[in-house]
């Protein structure tokens, strides 16, 4: 049965118990252990799908088509271990669950109270897969006093005093603010957090303090006396040049020992931390740099393209550069001049999005691309705009455009040459879907095979012609039109297993031009980068030395 670690956060958001947690989760794995880490977001929307990437970030998306917060692509990467849609949970999907089971008449006709009934189905998704891990780390969102976390915090309170003693620890992130005007850290904030965790029956055994100075020891040992938690769990957390130090310096300051020394594991076996060695010898020592960039229509807010991001990182890993990242709006190519922003850059990427918003400076962004020669991914909605582009450019269809657009306006306007995807093969069972369907949950989502076209661009990279990659869309480029695209030098390189929806497209006259209907950022990882953003940046990088 699964030891827990339970983590949660206090004073402020933001400090990074995503990362946290999954940096704690690689510790665990290089001394040997299997983990499985979770994530209980307290907010009411049954999952972030339906949420605007202002309102939460990118949506991460499983294998088995959940769509998650973001920290599971930080448990992702930094564990290698495949989330599920029982990784994630909110508290909408909690309080859905109950009402179902009310309205079926499962209670028998009692009142139904968030003690037990809500707690009780937050402990029953706890228990999930209990059995098939040595660790289960489970973070809990927000911060301590949210009055939408409190069934969490009762829940984990009864969970840890229903299981045997010392089956379950709890570990809270707080900050250590510094005050220049009189050179101090002080402790008080992370001293009231802990007195509020402890106010709901929860006495952290762990507390890691984010501090942008080094925490002195009589400040460690004023936090130890009055949070009641030993000198040596008190853990600092100071700001990293790159998040995939964290391992590292988690290491350093003892995380991994202390978690180990409050279960009593010992002795306890010695860490290897090689493939972490590689990782940041590969960001320190680079050889050159590229400059890449995003054109797309939420660059105010990076988040939005997290995994994106860090998949470029990672690709300039496997080829030991640097990554220049430089965040461009796609709207402003509908007023100006694309050549004023994206000279100088070696390749250009254009992520997913949803809504027409930006769409026509995308197509700008694709256009340059095509025609400058320079490297282009195009992801998810990124595909559709360079088949639209080419299209209007070079098929002379200029009416070309995607059915989502004329959807939105409520007229048609365009050929579609994207349409809206009514049906299509999960598994052995067919999957139909209309338009007027509600949002959440009934796009292609998770995890598809697709088969990749031989001799192509993409087969060589892959290094196989069959492969599986996760969608998150309800758009599709029509096949009617291929033939017609084709013979304009657009190819179909990857199509579904039964050839009626397209995967990939390549143009054969083009240096690197590749649009992928799929995320594949979502599967790259700093010890395995995929091979898309490896061999994008590659190219990138024969881009900068030909300038």
């Amino acid at each position: 049965m699964a030891r827990y670690i339970f983590i949660t956060g206090g004073v402020v958001s933001s400090l990074g118990k995503g990362l946290a947690s999954a940096a704690l989760g690689a510790l665990l794995q290089a001394r040997g252990f299997s983990v499985r880490l979770r994530k209980l977001d307290p907010y009411l929307n049954v999952d972030p799908g339906t949420m605007s990437p202002f309102e939460h970030g990118e949506v991460f998306v499983t294998d088995d088509g959940a769509e998650t917060d973001l920290d599971l692509g930080h448990y992702e990467r930094f564990t290698g271990v495949p989330a599920r849609i029982s990784d994630s949970v909110s508290s909408g999907r909690i309080y859905s669950n109950v009402l179902e089971k009310e309205r079926r008449g499962d209670y028998l006709g009692k009142t139904i109270q968030v003690v037990p009934h809500v707690t009780n189905e937050i402990k029953d998704f706890l228990s999930i897969g209990e059995d098939e891990v040595d660790f289960m780390l489970c973070e809990i969102g927000g911060t301590v006093g949210d009055i939408e976390g409190l069934p969490f915090f009762e829940a984990i309170r009864q969970f840890s005093h229903d299981r045997p003693r010392g089956q379950c620890i709890f570990m809270h992130l707080t900050l250590l603010p510094y005050l220049a005007a009189s050179g101090e850290l002080k402790t008080k904030p992370t001293q009231h957090s802990v007195k509020e965790l402890q106010s709901i029956g929860i006495a952290p055994d762990i507390l890691v303090c984010r501090s942008e100075q080094p925490i002195p020891d009589k400040e460690r040992e004023k936090i130890a006396l009055f949070c009641n938690v030993r000198k040596e769990h008190v853990v600092a957390a100071y700001d990293l040049k790159s998040i995939y130090e964290a391992p590292l310096a988690y290491h350093r300051e003892g995380l991994d020992q202390a978690v180990l020394d409050v279960f009593q594991i010992s002795p306890a076996p010695k860490p290897d931390l090689t493939v972490w060695l590689d990782v940041v010898d590969r960001i320190q020592n680079t050889d050159g740099a590229v400059n890449i960039a995003i054109v797309g229509k939420y660059v105010q807010l990076e988040d939005a393209y997290k995994s994106i991001k860090e998949a470029l990182i990672h690709g300039g890993m496997a080829n030991r550069v640097k990554v220049n990242v430089e965040w461009v709006d796609a709207e402003i190519f509908e007023r100006e001049d694309p050549a004023a922003h994206l000279e100088g850059f070696h390749a250009i990427l254009v992520p997913g999005g949803f809504g027409e918003r930006g769409t026509e400076g995308k197509i700008k962004a694709a256009e340059f691309a095509r025609t400058r020669k320079i490297p282009y991914l195009g992801i998810c909605l990124g595909m559709q705009m360079a088949v639209i582009e080419a299209a209007r450019n070079v098929a002379g269809m200029k009416d070309a455009g995607s059915e989502e657009f004329d959807h939105e306006a409520g007229k048609r306007r365009f050929e579609p040459v994207v349409y809206h995807l009514k049906e299509w093969v999960q598994g052995n069972e067919k999957v139909q879907r209309k338009v007027s369907d509600d949002k959440g949950g009934t796009m292609r989502l998770g995890a598809y095979d697709a088969v990749l076209k031989d001799g192509t661009r993409v087969a060589a990279i892959y290094g196989t012609t069959a492969i599986d990659e996760r969608h998150r869309h309800r758009y599709e480029v029509d096949t009617k039109y291929r033939e017609k695209l084709e013979g304009c030098g657009l190819t179909f390189s990857g199509m579904s297993p039964d050839g009626r929806l397209p995967e990939i497209v390549e143009s054969s006259d083009h240096p690197w031009f590749i649009g992928v209907q799929y995320h594949p950022e979502l599967k790259s990882k700093p010890f395995a980068p995929h091979p898309l953003f490896a061999d994008f940046v590659r190219a990138a990088l024969a881009t900068s030395r030909l300038v």
